[in-house]
């Protein structure tokens, strides 16, 4: 039994006559009538007395018609309730952001969905890109803000900005006194990470085109924020490579140094699993980003894309876990 075969028996008791059912239903009449015998023959009973002129439902077809009047007033009910709840901006949303990306754009984030959307009530997640990731296929989170691609099938991604690398000299680097960095100035050895946050060190090592066969301890620092990296360099203790956003509300340094075009940068966009569907709420989210975004982000400069998820240190850093 089909919601098609119910259509097409309301329509029959409507019409009460084969060849307009089948024109309303935009199916042509032999086909109409398979699909009612295919029905009767399932259930063992005949829904329509074909003897009567015009035609007539039997007394038990009498019910079954009611109830399929029924069950497609229901799905109706259904569709629009689905509708509804795809252009809704409320109700209870659970929202994982990157530990390199939150503090720098959560907060702005919030006032703005406050102001656009009062009744959504936001509950907001830091957390590492895998840990995310997990988190969306577990059904814990609804949807993630991070770097992409994810590289997974089942995760829909809506691209929402680039985000350049910029790096961070202590005074003593090689290069402190050049106005643009080249990734041949880097000294590997003094190169600042993050702990666990795997991707983000993949993507510093990709950028530094580093082998992750020659790591050594220099490398990992048992640390895991941004805002501890900038501390160690300005301890002189390592450089560091940090999101453009990281410095928005620094003050001037010149020692925060832009890369030569193309600029490496990241890509950063909303992620959901592929059965989500509330694309207005994705929309109006990538719309409040995208307007909080200093302008320079929103214009188009050279860039290099810089990934995480095909680094052989990425790859090795996850088997050993």
């Amino acid at each position: 039994m089909t919601l098609q075969q119910l259509k097409y028996i309301i329509a029959l008791d409507k019409e009460r006559h084969f060849s307009k059912a089948a024109e309303e239903c935009m199916v042509s009449q032999p086909g109409l009538t398979i699909q009612l015998k295919n029905l009767e023959e399932e259930i063992g009973v005949k829904i329509f007395d074909r003897n009567k002129v015009p035609l007539k439902p039997t007394i038990l077809g009498e019910q079954i018609i009611n109830k399929a009047k029924k069950i497609m007033r229901e799905v109706d009910e259904m569709q629009n309730l689905i509708i509804s709840e795809k252009n809704t901006l409320a109700g209870n949303i659970n929202l994982g952001v990157i530990i390199t990306l939150s503090p720098y754009i959560v907060p702005d984030f919030i006032q703005k969905m406050r102001e656009i959307a009062p009744q959504l009530h936001l509950t907001i997640k830091e957390g590492s890109t895998l840990s995310l990731m997990n988190d969306l296929e577990a059904g814990i989170i609804d949807i993630a803000l991070m770097a992409t691609p994810t590289g997974k099938k089942n995760l829909r991604e809506f691209h929402v900005f680039n985000e350049p690398f910029i790096a961070f000299l202590h005074a003593d680097h090689p290069a402190a006194n050049e106005p643009l960095y080249k990734m041949t100035d880097i000294g590997a050895n003094s190169l600042l990470l993050l702990h666990d946050e795997y991707c983000y060190n993949a993507q510093m090592l990709a950028i530094c085109d580093i082998d992750y066969t020659n790591e050594s301890s220099n490398y990992s620092y048992d640390i895991r924020t941004i805002e501890t990296l900038k501390n160690l360099v300005r301890a002189n203790l390592g450089f560091a490579i940090i999101p453009e956003l990281s410095i928005l509300h620094e003050l001037p340094n010149p020692l925060f140094k832009k890369f030569m075009d193309p600029q490496p940068v990241r890509e950063i966009s909303l992620v959901v699993n592929d059965s989500f569907s509330r694309k207005l709420l994705l929309e109006k989210m990538s719309q409040v980003i995208w307007n909080n975004l200093p302008e320079n982000l929103k214009t188009a400069f050279p860039y290099k894309k810089i990934k995480w998820n095909d680094s052989p240190y990425f790859f090795k850093s996850i088997s050993n876990k």
